[in-house]
């Protein structure tokens, strides 16, 4: 598959109308679920992960049925949902913030503080054991990931990182930061790679959504147990970068 762009040069068809029905989509029922997540405060925290996970698959249906854009996923028998694990995976949009909540078993993000600054969509946040750093000051959210990430692998919970810190460009992998590394050098959980395309379709500065489907995969298991932090990156960002390449092929 050749890459595809979404610049304003791109030869496909501009999808307005669902691009439009999809954001007021998202937006409307964010607001419903979040104030749902808020009160399922009184519930475990179980009861709150498939409440979130409800409404990604409310937008992935929004996806489908407006802007014509599906996916599919290849590796799913490299996870056992039964033991805790970090996931690593390549950022390129807002998709992968929500559809990886559908396929992957219970995890904790790491999200940035400024989105609890969002009124009731950045509340419900904290009601999903989201790790909170804070970017400008790079100790303190190093502190934060290893002791939140820690704890939260210890109770059984997988965490999810995107280790490039921000979203890349379609096609393109940023270099990795080593907090995520250094969260399984302190604590031997296994890290599991994750690369899409989805910035293909739904790139990270453009409002339009392209049709097509998305190509997720996922690679075997990495173990972390006596080796480096920076070798546990190493491995993590050549190994998406390859297959990033294999996607667009």
């Amino acid at each position: 598959m050749t890459q595809q762009t979404t610049s304003s040069e791109d030869p496909r068809p501009k999808n307005l109308i669902g691009s439009t029905l999809l954001f007021i989509g998202i937006f409307s029922t964010a607001t419903v679920i979040g104030i749902l997540l808020i009160l399922g405060l009184v519930f475990p925290f179980k009861f709150r992960w498939y409440i979130g996970r409800l409404w990604c698959l409310i937008v992935g249906w929004f996806t489908r049925v407006f802007c014509a854009l599906t996916f599919t996923v290849e590796g799913l028998e490299n996870i056992d949902p039964t033991k805790p694990v970090i996931f690593f995976s390549n950022h390129q949009s807002a998709w992968e913030t929500l559809a990886l909540r559908i396929f992957l078993p219970p995890h904790s993000v790491v999200i940035k503080r400024e989105l609890l600054y969002l009124p009731i969509w950045g509340w419900s946040l904290l009601t999903l054991k989201s790790i909170v750093i804070n970017r400008k000051n790079q100790r303190g959210a190093l502190r934060s990931l290893l002791e939140q990430g820690s704890r939260y692998l210890n109770e059984g919970l997988c965490v999810l990182i995107f280790p490039e810190g921000t979203r890349s460009a379609a096609g393109t992998v940023d270099k990795f930061n080593i907090g995520g590394a250094m969260l399984a050098h302190k604590t031997g959980y296994p890290v599991i790679p994750i690369v899409h395309n989805a910035g293909d379709f739904w790139s990270r500065y453009s409002f339009l959504k392209y049709p097509g489907v998305i190509k997720v995969k996922i690679g075997p298991q990495i173990e972390t147990k006596d080796r480096k932090a920076q070798d546990i990156n190493a491995e993590a960002e050549t190994w998406i970068r390859q297959n990033l390449q294999d996607l667009h092929e």
